[in-house]
């Protein structure tokens, strides 16, 4: 194989789009086919990026004989579901994060990678974010260990939109949308299990269901400690925020930037081939198809942080 043929569902939304832009900048890959809600959207992603085959029914999608692999840009609710039909019709998928919604369809992932031994990632773009990226070279070189990560993710979205300020026909989640990017990049850069968690939320909004505002505390076997404050009330600069206050220095990354603990900006540009963590994580996802191997943000390497999330989940129904 010299190339993967892949296929993009949900590719008229938020993240579909960001997929689709990456992998345009990647030699190796063919993008054959296009899905999305109306075969008139289909159509309108699939002239824009010149490709080939254009569904509104994700079965059909599958049924495509020239296709290798699937993201899934889709409602998480359907991701596990999407998931499997993919494995099982010996496709290789990546599932935008998370890759599920409950622990139990998480572990249902899990065991049909392992039976299949299809490539099957979880798109935890924080590990590929170039100022992340270079916190964890540090730690692996031996050169930093984390004492504490002080994470803030602030968004200001008391409506149901998504990404594109466009209305959105599934409900967002602070703790199964957004904590778990920070609880699985935590795990990944301490190196270590988690083994105490504590969790609070703030009051339920009336219409959209969930929690405006969250906390979570998380300590590490040998000591290491994060704390997580999570928002959709915050009126003000949007995003997650990660200091990283280690044995030898404090290090702050925004996405793609990240400054010293002294506000001095460290120049990442030359950590990895590019500055997009979209479209470091499609190479990664591309790269594991042709080596035949296991991705970094393997479904298997995820499922810790499924763990941790339902234990939070349980904790805060109690």
């Amino acid at each position: 194989m010299n190339k993967v043929r892949i296929g993009v569902a949900g590719a008229n939304g938020a993240f579909g789009s960001k997929h689709l832009d990456a992998l345009s900048q990647i030699d190796n890959v063919e993008i054959v086919a296009a899905m999305a809600t109306t075969l008139e959207k289909a159509n309108g992603v699939a002239d824009k990026y010149s490709i080939p085959n254009r569904f509104d029914n994700y079965d059909d999608m599958l049924g495509l004989a020239d296709l290798d692999a699937v993201i899934l840009a889709t409602p998480t609710q359907i991701h596990a579901e999407q998931g499997l039909k993919a494995m099982t019709a010996g496709k290789h998928v990546l599932i935008e994060i998370p890759m599920a919604d409950t622990l139990a369809d998480s572990e249902a992932l899990v065991t049909k990678q392992k039976e299949t031994g299809l490539v099957a990632m979880a798109g935890h773009v924080r590990r590929f974010n170039p100022s992340h990226q270079w916190v964890h070279n540090k730690i692996v070189a031996g050169e930093l260990s984390i004492q504490q990560m002080d994470i803030q993710t602030y968004f200001f979205r008391r409506t149901n939109i998504n990404a594109k300020g466009e209305p959105r026909s599934w409900t967002d989640h602070l703790l199964w949308h957004h904590a778990c990017h920070s609880i699985d990049l935590f795990r990944y850069q301490a190196g270590e299990d988690v083994t105490e968690v504590h969790a609070i939320q703030g009051p339920v909004h009336p219409d959209l269901g969930i929690a405006m505002d969250m906390s979570i505390l998380m300590k590490t076997e040998s000591g290491k400690l994060c704390t997580l404050s999570l928002s959709f009330n915050n009126d003000g600069p949007l995003g997650s925020y990660f200091r990283y206050i280690c044995d030898n220095g404090t290090y702050i990354a925004s996405y793609d930037d990240l400054f010293d603990g002294h506000n001095n900006q460290i120049d990442v540009s030359g950590v990895d081939v590019s500055l997009n963590g979209i479209e470091l994580i499609d190479r990664e996802f591309v790269s594991a198809i042709l080596d035949n191997r296991e991705p970094n943000s393997s479904l298997q390497q995820c499922l810790p942080a499924m763990k941790i999330m339902h234990e939070i989940e349980q904790k805060m129904t109690l």
